[in-house]
Protein backbone atom coordinates (compact mmCIF):
# COMPACT_ATOMS: atom_id res chain seq x y z
CA UNK A 1 0.00 0.00 0.00
CA UNK A 2 1.75 3.11 -1.22
CA UNK A 3 1.21 6.69 -0.13
CA UNK A 4 0.98 8.87 -3.25
CA UNK A 5 2.60 12.25 -3.52
CA UNK A 6 0.39 14.91 -2.04
CA UNK A 7 -1.60 16.74 -4.70
CA UNK A 8 -2.55 19.59 -2.39
CA UNK A 9 0.41 21.22 -0.60
CA UNK A 10 0.51 20.34 3.08
CA UNK A 11 0.16 23.27 5.44
CA UNK A 12 3.28 22.75 7.53
CA UNK A 13 5.87 24.65 9.49
CA UNK A 14 9.44 23.65 10.34
CA UNK A 15 10.62 23.42 13.94
CA UNK A 16 14.33 22.65 14.22
CA UNK A 17 14.34 20.38 11.18
CA UNK A 18 10.95 18.70 11.66
CA UNK A 19 7.89 19.41 9.51
CA UNK A 20 4.82 19.89 11.73
CA UNK A 21 1.34 19.96 10.20
CA UNK A 22 -0.79 22.97 11.09
CA UNK A 23 -3.79 20.91 12.14
CA UNK A 24 -6.37 20.77 14.91
CA UNK A 25 -7.44 17.64 16.75
CA UNK A 26 -10.73 17.67 14.83
CA UNK A 27 -8.89 17.84 11.50
CA UNK A 28 -6.58 15.00 12.51
CA UNK A 29 -9.50 12.82 13.57
CA UNK A 30 -11.16 13.52 10.22
CA UNK A 31 -7.95 12.67 8.33
CA UNK A 32 -7.71 9.34 10.15
CA UNK A 33 -11.35 8.49 9.41
CA UNK A 34 -10.88 9.35 5.73
CA UNK A 35 -7.79 7.12 5.54
CA UNK A 36 -9.78 4.27 7.05
CA UNK A 37 -12.60 4.71 4.51
CA UNK A 38 -10.33 4.97 1.47
CA UNK A 39 -7.68 2.50 2.71
CA UNK A 40 -5.13 5.12 1.71
CA UNK A 41 -1.93 4.91 3.73
CA UNK A 42 -1.27 7.45 6.44
CA UNK A 43 1.88 7.13 8.53
CA UNK A 44 1.28 9.51 11.43
CA UNK A 45 4.12 10.83 13.62
CA UNK A 46 3.48 12.66 16.88
CA UNK A 47 6.64 14.62 17.78
CA UNK A 48 7.00 16.05 21.26
CA UNK A 49 10.00 17.81 22.81
CA UNK A 50 11.83 14.52 23.34
CA UNK A 51 11.28 13.64 19.66
CA UNK A 52 12.56 17.05 18.59
CA UNK A 53 15.71 16.87 20.72
CA UNK A 54 16.43 13.32 19.61
CA UNK A 55 15.94 14.13 15.93
CA UNK A 56 18.52 16.89 16.11
CA UNK A 57 21.20 14.28 16.82
CA UNK A 58 19.84 11.27 14.92
CA UNK A 59 19.45 11.70 11.15
CA UNK A 60 17.54 8.42 10.66
CA UNK A 61 15.09 9.33 13.44
CA UNK A 62 14.59 12.78 11.91
CA UNK A 63 14.03 11.29 8.47
CA UNK A 64 11.31 9.03 9.85
CA UNK A 65 9.32 12.12 10.82
CA UNK A 66 9.98 13.81 7.48
CA UNK A 67 8.86 10.64 5.68
CA UNK A 68 5.57 10.58 7.60
CA UNK A 69 2.36 11.46 5.80
CA UNK A 70 1.31 13.65 8.71
CA UNK A 71 3.21 14.98 11.71
CA UNK A 72 1.36 16.66 14.59
CA UNK A 73 2.65 18.45 17.68
CA UNK A 74 2.27 16.13 20.67
CA UNK A 75 4.03 18.52 23.07
CA UNK A 76 3.06 21.98 24.33
CA UNK A 77 6.67 23.27 23.98
CA UNK A 78 6.32 22.82 20.21
CA UNK A 79 3.12 24.86 20.23
CA UNK A 80 4.81 27.60 22.27
CA UNK A 81 7.79 27.65 19.87
CA UNK A 82 5.48 28.05 16.88
CA UNK A 83 3.72 30.99 18.51
CA UNK A 84 7.02 32.72 19.28
CA UNK A 85 8.05 32.34 15.64
CA UNK A 86 4.81 33.88 14.42
CA UNK A 87 3.51 30.66 12.84
CA UNK A 88 1.17 29.46 15.58
CA UNK A 89 0.00 25.87 15.62
CA UNK A 90 -3.70 25.88 16.50
CA UNK A 91 -3.39 23.41 19.37
CA UNK A 92 -1.56 20.42 20.74
CA UNK A 93 -2.60 17.15 19.09
CA UNK A 94 -1.53 14.26 21.31
CA UNK A 95 -1.44 10.68 20.14
CA UNK A 96 -3.23 9.52 23.28
CA UNK A 97 -5.85 12.25 22.88
CA UNK A 98 -6.38 11.26 19.26
CA UNK A 99 -6.82 7.61 20.24
CA UNK A 100 -9.32 8.60 22.93
CA UNK A 101 -11.29 10.79 20.53
CA UNK A 102 -11.52 8.01 17.95
CA UNK A 103 -12.88 5.72 20.65
CA UNK A 104 -15.31 8.08 22.40
CA UNK A 105 -16.65 10.25 19.56
CA UNK A 106 -19.94 9.02 18.06
CA UNK A 107 -19.35 6.86 15.00
CA UNK A 108 -20.29 8.46 11.68
CA UNK A 109 -23.53 7.09 10.27
CA UNK A 110 -23.13 3.69 8.69
CA UNK A 111 -19.57 3.12 9.95
CA UNK A 112 -18.30 0.29 12.13
CA UNK A 113 -15.64 0.69 14.83
CA UNK A 114 -12.06 1.06 13.62
CA UNK A 115 -10.15 -2.20 14.03
CA UNK A 116 -6.94 -1.75 16.06
CA UNK A 117 -3.83 -3.92 16.41
CA UNK A 118 -1.46 -3.25 19.33
CA UNK A 119 2.21 -4.03 18.67
CA UNK A 120 4.65 -3.57 21.55
CA UNK A 121 4.44 -2.31 25.09
CA UNK A 122 5.61 -4.01 28.32
CA UNK A 123 4.66 -7.64 29.01
CA UNK A 124 0.92 -8.04 29.52
CA UNK A 125 0.04 -4.44 28.64
CA UNK A 126 -1.17 -5.07 25.08
CA UNK A 127 -3.39 -7.95 26.22
CA UNK A 128 -4.86 -5.85 29.03
CA UNK A 129 -5.37 -2.92 26.63
CA UNK A 130 -7.18 -5.20 24.21
CA UNK A 131 -9.48 -6.57 26.91
CA UNK A 132 -10.33 -3.13 28.30
CA UNK A 133 -10.92 -1.64 24.85
CA UNK A 134 -13.28 -4.47 23.90
CA UNK A 135 -15.11 -4.48 27.23
CA UNK A 136 -17.39 -1.66 26.12
CA UNK A 137 -18.78 -0.41 22.83
CA UNK A 138 -16.88 2.47 21.27
CA UNK A 139 -15.31 3.75 18.10
CA UNK A 140 -12.36 1.34 18.34
CA UNK A 141 -12.16 -2.42 18.66
CA UNK A 142 -8.99 -4.45 19.12
CA UNK A 143 -8.57 -7.34 16.67
CA UNK A 144 -5.09 -8.41 17.69
CA UNK A 145 -2.02 -7.69 19.75
CA UNK A 146 1.57 -8.79 20.01
CA UNK A 147 4.30 -8.13 22.56
CA UNK A 148 7.48 -8.90 20.58
CA UNK A 149 9.90 -8.28 23.43
CA UNK A 150 13.38 -6.96 22.84
CA UNK A 151 15.46 -7.27 19.71
CA UNK A 152 16.66 -5.36 16.68
CA UNK A 153 14.29 -3.85 14.15
CA UNK A 154 15.09 -6.74 11.81
CA UNK A 155 14.46 -9.35 14.52
CA UNK A 156 11.05 -7.79 15.23
CA UNK A 157 10.17 -7.72 11.52
CA UNK A 158 10.06 -11.40 10.60
CA UNK A 159 7.61 -12.31 7.81
CA UNK A 160 5.32 -14.25 10.18
CA UNK A 161 4.97 -11.18 12.41
CA UNK A 162 3.96 -8.95 9.50
CA UNK A 163 1.65 -11.69 8.19
CA UNK A 164 -0.21 -11.87 11.52
CA UNK A 165 -0.73 -8.12 11.58
CA UNK A 166 -2.02 -8.09 8.00
CA UNK A 167 -4.27 -11.12 8.57
CA UNK A 168 -5.96 -9.39 11.53
CA UNK A 169 -7.80 -7.04 9.18
CA UNK A 170 -6.81 -4.05 11.33
CA UNK A 171 -7.18 -0.53 10.00
CA UNK A 172 -5.09 1.08 12.74
CA UNK A 173 -1.70 -0.25 13.86
CA UNK A 174 -0.52 1.20 17.19
CA UNK A 175 3.22 0.62 17.70
CA UNK A 176 4.95 1.01 21.07
CA UNK A 177 8.62 0.06 20.92
CA UNK A 178 10.25 3.27 22.09
CA UNK A 179 10.20 6.27 19.80
CA UNK A 180 13.46 5.72 17.90
CA UNK A 181 13.04 1.97 17.39
CA UNK A 182 9.30 2.31 16.78
CA UNK A 183 9.69 4.87 14.01
CA UNK A 184 12.48 2.78 12.46
CA UNK A 185 10.35 -0.37 12.65
CA UNK A 186 7.47 1.35 10.87
CA UNK A 187 9.66 2.60 8.02
CA UNK A 188 11.36 -0.80 7.72
CA UNK A 189 8.01 -2.55 7.29
CA UNK A 190 5.86 0.11 5.65
CA UNK A 191 5.89 -1.48 2.19
CA UNK A 192 4.78 -4.88 3.55
CA UNK A 193 2.11 -3.67 5.96
CA UNK A 194 -1.46 -3.58 4.62
CA UNK A 195 -2.83 -1.50 7.51
CA UNK A 196 -3.80 1.99 6.28
CA UNK A 197 -3.24 3.90 9.54
CA UNK A 198 0.09 3.38 11.30
CA UNK A 199 1.55 5.35 14.19
CA UNK A 200 3.99 4.97 17.05
CA UNK A 201 1.94 5.92 20.11
CA UNK A 202 4.18 4.83 22.93
CA UNK A 203 1.98 5.58 25.95
CA UNK A 204 -1.36 4.60 24.39
CA UNK A 205 -1.03 0.90 25.20
CA UNK A 206 -0.23 1.67 28.86
CA UNK A 207 -3.06 4.20 29.08
CA UNK A 208 -5.49 1.76 27.44
CA UNK A 209 -4.35 -1.04 29.76
CA UNK A 210 -4.88 1.17 32.81
CA UNK A 211 -1.32 0.67 34.05
CA UNK A 212 -0.67 4.41 33.77
CA UNK A 213 -3.23 7.16 34.24
CA UNK A 214 -3.40 10.21 31.99
CA UNK A 215 -2.95 13.67 33.46
CA UNK A 216 -6.04 15.76 34.20
CA UNK A 217 -7.16 17.87 31.21
CA UNK A 218 -6.08 21.14 32.83
CA UNK A 219 -2.51 19.84 33.19
CA UNK A 220 -2.51 18.73 29.55
CA UNK A 221 -3.71 22.17 28.40
CA UNK A 222 -1.18 24.12 30.45
CA UNK A 223 1.86 22.07 29.52
CA UNK A 224 2.23 20.50 32.97
CA UNK A 225 1.55 16.93 31.92
CA UNK A 226 5.24 16.13 32.44
CA UNK A 227 4.77 16.66 36.18
CA UNK A 228 1.98 14.09 36.21
CA UNK A 229 3.99 11.66 34.07
CA UNK A 230 6.87 11.79 36.57
CA UNK A 231 4.38 10.97 39.34
CA UNK A 232 3.16 7.98 37.34
CA UNK A 233 6.59 6.95 36.02
CA UNK A 234 9.31 8.32 38.35
CA UNK A 235 12.19 7.21 36.13
CA UNK A 236 11.04 9.70 33.49
CA UNK A 237 12.52 12.59 35.48
CA UNK A 238 15.93 11.95 33.93
CA UNK A 239 14.55 12.29 30.39
CA UNK A 240 12.62 15.45 31.26
CA UNK A 241 15.71 16.93 32.96
CA UNK A 242 17.85 16.32 29.87
CA UNK A 243 15.15 17.64 27.55
CA UNK A 244 14.63 20.72 29.70
CA UNK A 245 18.32 21.64 29.58
CA UNK A 246 18.42 21.10 25.83
CA UNK A 247 15.30 23.27 25.45
CA UNK A 248 16.89 26.18 27.30
CA UNK A 249 19.91 26.01 25.00
CA UNK A 250 17.65 25.98 21.93
CA UNK A 251 15.57 28.90 23.16
CA UNK A 252 18.50 31.23 23.82
CA UNK A 253 20.82 30.18 21.01
CA UNK A 254 18.36 29.66 18.16
CA UNK A 255 14.69 30.28 18.90
CA UNK A 256 14.89 33.82 20.30
CA UNK A 257 17.37 35.13 17.67
CA UNK A 258 15.22 33.57 14.95
CA UNK A 259 12.01 35.07 16.36
CA UNK A 260 13.57 38.54 16.64
CA UNK A 261 14.92 38.34 13.10
CA UNK A 262 11.49 37.42 11.75
CA UNK A 263 9.93 40.42 13.51
CA UNK A 264 12.23 42.74 11.54
CA UNK A 265 11.27 41.38 8.11
CA UNK A 266 7.80 42.86 7.66
CA UNK A 267 8.75 45.22 4.79
CA UNK A 268 10.74 42.85 2.63
CA UNK A 269 10.25 42.54 -1.14
CA UNK A 270 7.64 39.92 -2.06
CA UNK A 271 8.96 36.58 -3.24
CA UNK A 272 8.97 35.29 -6.80
CA UNK A 273 9.66 31.71 -7.86
CA UNK A 274 10.56 30.61 -11.38
CA UNK A 275 11.27 27.23 -12.97
CA UNK A 276 13.45 26.55 -15.99
CA UNK A 277 14.73 23.31 -17.45
CA UNK A 278 18.13 22.77 -19.01
CA UNK A 279 20.17 19.67 -19.83
CA UNK A 280 17.91 17.32 -17.90
CA UNK A 281 17.93 19.46 -14.76
CA UNK A 282 15.22 21.68 -13.29
CA UNK A 283 16.41 25.05 -12.02
CA UNK A 284 14.28 26.59 -9.27
CA UNK A 285 15.05 30.22 -8.52
CA UNK A 286 13.62 32.12 -5.56
CA UNK A 287 13.86 35.91 -5.35
CA UNK A 288 12.80 38.25 -2.55
CA UNK A 289 11.41 37.36 0.87
CA UNK A 290 9.17 34.33 1.39
CA UNK A 291 6.70 35.15 4.18
CA UNK A 292 4.56 32.91 6.38
CA UNK A 293 2.37 31.41 5.13
CA UNK A 294 4.13 30.68 1.83
CA UNK A 295 2.33 32.43 -1.08
CA UNK A 296 0.25 30.14 -3.29
CA UNK A 297 2.33 31.02 -6.35
CA UNK A 298 5.50 29.81 -4.63
CA UNK A 299 3.77 26.66 -3.34
CA UNK A 300 2.55 25.88 -6.84
CA UNK A 301 6.06 26.27 -8.24
CA UNK A 302 7.48 23.96 -5.57
CA UNK A 303 4.84 21.36 -6.46
CA UNK A 304 5.81 21.60 -10.12
CA UNK A 305 9.48 21.20 -9.23
CA UNK A 306 8.73 18.05 -7.23
CA UNK A 307 6.88 16.45 -10.16
CA UNK A 308 9.37 17.10 -12.96
CA UNK A 309 11.17 13.73 -12.61
CA UNK A 310 14.46 15.57 -12.86
CA UNK A 311 17.07 16.69 -10.33
CA UNK A 312 16.30 20.15 -8.95
CA UNK A 313 18.90 22.85 -8.39
CA UNK A 314 17.63 25.48 -5.97
CA UNK A 315 19.04 28.98 -6.39
CA UNK A 316 18.52 31.21 -3.34
CA UNK A 317 21.15 33.84 -4.08
CA UNK A 318 18.49 36.47 -4.85
CA UNK A 319 16.32 35.47 -1.88
CA UNK A 320 16.45 37.79 1.10
CA UNK A 321 14.95 35.40 3.64
CA UNK A 322 12.19 32.97 4.54
CA UNK A 323 10.17 31.75 7.48
CA UNK A 324 9.47 28.34 9.04
CA UNK A 325 6.74 27.57 6.49
CA UNK A 326 9.13 27.70 3.53
CA UNK A 327 11.74 25.72 5.45
CA UNK A 328 9.13 22.96 5.89
CA UNK A 329 8.32 23.06 2.18
CA UNK A 330 12.01 22.51 1.39
CA UNK A 331 11.93 19.38 3.55
CA UNK A 332 8.89 18.12 1.66
CA UNK A 333 10.44 18.99 -1.71
CA UNK A 334 13.54 16.98 -0.83
CA UNK A 335 11.34 14.10 0.37
CA UNK A 336 9.17 14.05 -2.76
CA UNK A 337 12.16 14.21 -5.07
CA UNK A 338 13.71 11.29 -3.22
CA UNK A 339 10.50 9.30 -3.70
CA UNK A 340 10.96 9.85 -7.43
CA UNK A 341 14.62 8.77 -7.29
CA UNK A 342 15.71 12.35 -7.89
CA UNK A 343 17.62 14.78 -5.72
CA UNK A 344 17.62 18.36 -4.54
CA UNK A 345 20.85 20.28 -4.96
CA UNK A 346 21.09 23.32 -2.78
CA UNK A 347 23.94 25.55 -1.69
CA UNK A 348 22.77 28.23 0.74
CA UNK A 349 24.33 31.64 0.05
CA UNK A 350 26.25 33.10 3.02
CA UNK A 351 23.53 35.60 3.90
CA UNK A 352 21.00 32.76 4.46
CA UNK A 353 23.16 30.25 6.31
CA UNK A 354 21.99 31.33 9.74
CA UNK A 355 18.36 30.84 8.64
CA UNK A 356 19.20 27.27 7.64
CA UNK A 357 20.76 26.76 11.06
CA UNK A 358 17.88 28.36 13.00
CA UNK A 359 15.33 26.27 11.12
CA UNK A 360 17.41 23.13 11.61
CA UNK A 361 17.70 22.41 7.87
CA UNK A 362 21.42 23.10 7.45
CA UNK A 363 21.88 19.37 6.79
CA UNK A 364 19.86 19.63 3.55
CA UNK A 365 22.82 20.28 1.19
CA UNK A 366 24.42 17.06 2.45
CA UNK A 367 21.11 15.20 2.51
CA UNK A 368 20.35 16.31 -1.03
CA UNK A 369 23.04 14.02 -2.37
CA UNK A 370 20.85 11.01 -1.57
CA UNK A 371 20.00 8.81 -4.53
Amino acid sequence: MDSPLTKTPRKVICLFGLPIDVATMDETVQRIREARRSRQRIFLSTPNLNFLIGCMHDAAFRQSVIDSDMSVADGMPLVWMSRLLGVPLPERVTGSGLFERLNTDPLPAGEEPIKVFFFGGPPGAAEAASQRLNSHAGGLICVGYETPGFGSVEELSKPDVIARINASGASFLVVALGAVKGQAWILHNLAQLQVPIISHLGAVINFSAGTINRAPPWMQRTGLEWVWRIKEEPLLWRRYWRDGKALLSLVFNKLLPHALWLRWQSKQTAARATLTSQAGVTHLKIEGFIPDPVPETVLSTLQQAASTNKPVILDLHQATGFGPSFAAQLLLLDKNLTLRDQRLQISPPPHLKRLFEWNGINYLPKASTRG
